[in-house]
């Protein structure tokens, strides 16, 4: 028996990630995801703006987008990888399972465009953990491994 060529997906768009994840704005901090492979690996991306609400206050007069909000971003789209990749009924919730060798690099703020790199690390069942790289123009910003578990 061969083994299945993994299934690639160019690009998931916002429509798709709405009906993947249950996160909602303000709380859904991915606008889209490109080159998914099987659950192996993915880039989601985040267009910062200066209208993001957390931005207000942190920090008034030196707008930063949270670190914590990017460690989500890998989060969520880690877990879009994951639930696009099972074969199974799709699960009424993604779960974050964990967070580990997390780091921050840099800040990024409006204007700037966060690709998270996640690439699978393991998978158990219906969890997975990955690497995860924020970028902005290439430049790592943050870094940490995180896990995703599907649920009912």
């Amino acid at each position: 028996m061969e083994a299945q060529a993994p299934i690639t997906i160019e690009a998931v768009d916002i429509a798709t990630i709405l009906k993947t994840l249950p996160h909602r704005y303000p709380f859904l901090l991915i606008d889209r995801v490109i080159d998914v492979r099987s659950d192996f690996s993915g880039i989601g991306i985040k267009n910062v703006t200066i209208n993001e609400p957390q931005l207000a206050g942190h920090f008034p007069n030196r707008p930063i987008y949270p670190g914590v909000l990017m460690i989500e971003g890998m989060a969520q789209t880690a877990g879009v990888i994951g639930m696009l990749s099972t074969e199974t009924d799709r699960p009424t919730a993604v779960y974050f399972l964990t967070v580990d060798k997390c780091k921050f690099r840099k800040p990024a703020g409006p204007g700037d465009v966060i690709h998270y790199h996640m690439n699978l690390i393991t998978r158990r069942k219906e969890m997975w953990w990955f690497h995860g790289e924020a970028r902005v123009n290439g430049k790592v910003v943050a870094e940490a491994d995180v896990g995703a578990m599907l649920a009912d």
